[in-house]
């Protein structure tokens, strides 16, 4: 190869490394042919130049801090190639033709070195930065946030962030579509951006922004921000013709910076925000140290709550339904306990409403029925005539589609008779729009399970939607027992006649929360077919009910 061939291959592969730098995206192939050209040309060996070609797949590497020596030093070995390539063309040369050669070099590596930095800088630019608004992206704030966590370790500096979530965008991009809605948050974005200067606003995805206040006083600070923002969005948005309103909730957490973490705050911001969207959205919500331990407890009470099934934890008691008129006991209720290994016995509304806004009712209702069936066809053997056992459903229990089949199974597998079964509902179930649950109570009573309403009273109270569905008797709520302690208690007068009206409909009713002497008299006085309440019997185990009933 001449010199002047050599020069010319020298200046292609260098225009070549300098083209690939600059381009977005990279052709990552490009390296991979000029170090070809650079071994095939016998200007360095492979052995030598190494993996160096990788240079430009670096690049790629998301921390671009823990790479950036590495890169440098590949670059250099690659540009050391060329450079060696046109020291080999410096060779028979005149002094001006030598001097000609060495200024192409040097500029030649300028240039690659301009383009590596200016390509290195709108690569950082992309991997710290939000793509349809701009904003810093939640890699950028993570940084940030960790930084003053680490720099300010002491007893003076303060930090606070804002967690923004905007309320029910997916009505936005529903009504006006995508491209509305994409402009209309970057829209929301710089009018954040511009309400908050000069605290550092990142869009985390979606529609969810966070808001750094490096430097707190205090809490009013943060909340100051925290409004700032909101009222900043409280002005519709035009978009191509639409006037977009949007509104959102925020999460506000406020602390020293001694004794936090990045981890900290940010749970702490989630949580925080989840009570401001809970409230109702449009405002902002300020973190409580007290509610959060609260509600973390909740959750790992919540978690805990399928193992326990497996282990077998949970289990049954069992509280009597008593006949008012000769005081023999004409069902039990299964009443769930949960004996936990660190917190002791939880009675169900320790857990109850948790396991139903999970789902987990779901499995543990079905325990639930199952072990009652199962321990109550034991009972017919011990007594002439057997207690019924009443059970409760849920609201997701009483939905599935295949509720009659899991009844008719337990049923068949246990050999207890339907009639011995009582499910209990309650009346806000029974106001649902919903065909399937009534068809699926018509259906188990058809095949002679008992259907009750539980809690009469609390709810809607309207007798006329009980002509229509399966039911079989009421059980009236404790608030109306309770309030029969006056001497002329209006509750009596409302017990009257809710057992008149049941009894016109065939309908036996029962009094739940039955406490004194006095109480049971008077239900007996008016007609109140049962009774359930600590002055028949507390919820007792299974053997204690059969050793009553013999």
């Amino acid at each position: 190869m001449t010199h002047a061939q050599l020069e010319t291959l020298l200046q292609r592969l260098t225009d070549q490394l300098a083209a690939a730098l600059r381009t977005e995206p990279l052709d990552l192939r490009a390296g991979h042919r000029v170090a070809t050209k650079l071994v095939a040309s016998h200007i360095a060996s492979a052995e030598a130049l190494g993996r160096t070609v990788e240079v430009i797949q670096l690049r790629l590497v998301r921390d671009l801090d823990l790479v950036a020596d590495d890169i440098a030093d590949r670059m250099a070995r690659l540009l050391a190639a060329i450079a060696t390539g046109y020291a080999r063309a410096l060779r028979d040369r005149t002094l001006d033709e030598q001097e000609a050669i060495r200024r192409a070099a040097l500029i030649a590596r300028a240039d690659a070195e301009r383009a590596l930095r200016a390509s290195e800088a709108r690569f950082r630019h992309q991997a710290t930065h939000d793509p349809l608004t701009d904003l810093p992206n939640r890699t950028l704030f993570a940084e940030r946030l960790a930084a003053v966590c680490t720099e300010h370790r002491d007893d003076v500096h303060r930090v606070g962030l804002c967690f923004l979530d905007i309320d029910r965008f997916k009505r936005i991009n529903d009504s006006y579509g995508h491209q509305i809605g994409d402009r209309a948050l970057v829209a929301a974005a710089h009018r954040l951006s511009r309400a908050v200067e000069p605290h550092l606003v990142a869009r985390l995805g979606g529609d969810a922004f966070m808001i750094l206040v490096e430097r707190s006083t205090g809490t009013g600070d943060v909340v100051a921000v925290a409004e700032s923002a909101l009222a900043a969005l409280a002005e519709p948005v035009l978009v191509d013709g639409h006037d977009v309103t949007v509104t959102a909730s925020v999460g506000v957490v406020e602390r020293q910076v001694t004794g936090t973490t990045p981890d900290d705050l940010w749970r702490a911001a989630g949580s925080t925000l989840h009570w401001a969207k809970s409230a109702g959205g449009a405002g902002w919500a300020l973190y409580d140290a007290e509610r959060d331990s609260r509600e973390q407890a909740r959750q790992a009470l919540s978690a805990a709550i399928p193992g326990g099934l497996e282990r077998g934890e949970f289990y049954l008691d069992y509280q009597p339904l008593t006949s008012l008129q000769d005081g023999s006991v004409l069902g039990v209720e299964a009443l769930v306990r949960w004996q936990h290994p660190q917190l002791g016995v939880l009675r169900p509304d320790s857990f109850i409403g948790l396991a139903e806004e999970t789902g987990l009712i779901v499995p543990l209702g079905s325990w639930v029925l199952a072990e009652a069936c199962r321990e109550a066809v034991g009972w017919s053997a011990a007594t002439g005539e057997p207690p019924y056992v009443s059970v409760n459903l849920a609201v997701r229990q009483l939905r599935r589609p295949d509720l009659v089949q899991e009844v008719c199974g337990l049923l068949r597998r246990t050999g207890l008779p339907p009639n011995r079964l009582q499910l209990e509902i309650t009346e806000s179930m029974m106001m649902s729009s919903a065909e399937e649950p009534v068809r699926a109570l018509r259906a188990l009573a058809d095949l002679g399970v008992r259907i009750a309403i539980d809690d009469f009273g609390t709810g809607y109270s309207n007798l006329a939607y009980l002509r229509d569905l399966p039911v079989t008797e009421l059980k009236v709520a404790g608030e109306f027992v309770r309030g029969l302690r006056a001497p002329e208690a209006a509750d009596e007068r409302i017990l009257a006649s809710l057992v008149s009206l049941a009894h016109a409909l065939d309908l036996t009713v029962t009094a739940e929360g039955v406490e004194t002497v006095g109480q049971a008299e008077r239900l007996r006085a008016i007609g109140c077919d049962a009774g359930q309440g600590w002055h028949f019997g507390r919820p007792a185990p299974a053997d204690h009910i059969l050793a009553r009933l013999r």
